[in-house]
């Protein structure tokens, strides 16, 4: 995704409630049929087609930058989260179970923290929440703000093996519902199928 393309949606995102009707969070996303949500991997968009995002910056504990293209030929799950965020420190747990149910050469979840002081914020709460194992990046800058708008989170990300956007979610998703798992091997099988 371009960077003005990313500007135009967050701007459009900004004057624009999320959940007007014909609201549209990236060209071509279908919009949900009517009725109730059986689960929350329903609320996860798959694009039609991929969008590609242009390479950002985050890093991990020690300060060392990282970007997507790292990852090339995996698909990645990029869940943007905060300590401040109950929904997002909900996630946490389910997160950290559901990465370990595939193969980690061709899947990864990648948790970021926007939390404006990075590890001196995250290291002590993960540890409070005996998560001190949970392995999570740093944004706190929120520079990944250039390609994903970042003004709802918890915000799940999935790009495919060439760093591409294929589906996303802007809310709070239960990790451990098996329909997840098999959307994201439906992702994996097309990425062996490339």
């Amino acid at each position: 995704m371009s960077k003005s393309f990313a500007a135009a949606l967050v701007g459009l995102l900004s004057v624009t409630p999320l959940f007007t009707a014909n609201v549209q969070a990236y060209p071509g996303m279908q919009q949900q049929a009517q009725g109730q949500v059986q689960s929350s991997v329903d609320r996860i968009n798959v694009l039609p087609k991929s969008y590609p995002i242009d390479v950002v910056a985050f890093s991990d504990r020690n300060g060392t930058a990282i970007d997507f293209s790292q990852y090339r030929g995996q698909v990645i799950m990029v869940n943007m989260w905060a300590t401040w965020c109950p929904p997002c420190v909900r996630e946490l747990p389910a997160l950290d179970r559901f990465k370990t149910k595939f193969d980690q050469s061709k899947f990864t979840v990648l948790p970021i923290s926007i939390d404006i002081d990075g590890t001196a914020k995250v290291e002590p709460f993960l540890k409070s929440l005996d998560m001190e194992g949970f392995k999570t990046y740093y944004d706190p800058q929120q520079a990944l703000s250039e390609v994903f708008p970042l003004d709802t989170i918890p915000a799940t990300f999935i790009l495919n093996g060439k760093g591409e956007l294929i589906a996303f979610v802007r809310t709070f998703v239960d990790w451990d519902d098996a329909k997840a798992v098999e959307l994201i091997n439906g992702f994996i099988e097309q990425e062996s199928t490339k």
